[in-house]
């Protein structure tokens, strides 16, 4: 993957990061707190969150390809990663204060690192069957 591929995968994992967080967070305020609104503090942590955990994409980069082994190596160290370095950002800032509030904000890490590599995952399914037909009509026509 060259660099400029790479730079806007950074971006779109940015704003389906940011996105999901936004949608969950609407979801559980209103379950659990729905006199409670979004301030403007509140938007600017979540991008900042959001930021980081994009960013720390460059663990997965590689200018050549890897084997799908080293490939979910690099995967689990990226989340492993991530967990560390957003709950102990979150501790710093006073968003966790305990023990129940850092497993939660795990899970939720969790669950929106899932759902973006399920996304990531599905989008290269596509372009894969896109190729492989480019290819078999290539091929037919030779």
């Amino acid at each position: 993957m060259n660099m400029s591929k790479f730079v806007q995968k950074i971006i779109k994992d940015f704003l389906i990061i940011f996105a999901a967080i936004i949608i969950i967070m609407t979801i559980l305020r209103q379950i659990y707190y729905p006199h409670l609104a979004f301030d403007l503090k509140s938007i600017y942590i979540i991008m900042a969150f959001s930021f980081i955990s994009a960013f720390m994409g460059f663990i997965l980069y590689s200018p050549n390809d890897l084997s799908e082994k080293k490939m979910r190596l690099r995967i689990t160290i990226h989340f492993l990663t991530l967990e560390i370095v957003l709950i102990a950002l979150a501790s710093v800032f006073g968003i966790v204060t305990s023990a129940l509030d850092g497993i939660i904000l795990a899970l939720q890490i969790a669950v929106i690192y899932t759902l973006v590599r399920l996304l990531s995952w599905k989008k290269d399914k596509k372009e894969a069957q896109q190729i492989n037909e480019k290819l078999k009509v290539f091929k037919s026509s030779q």
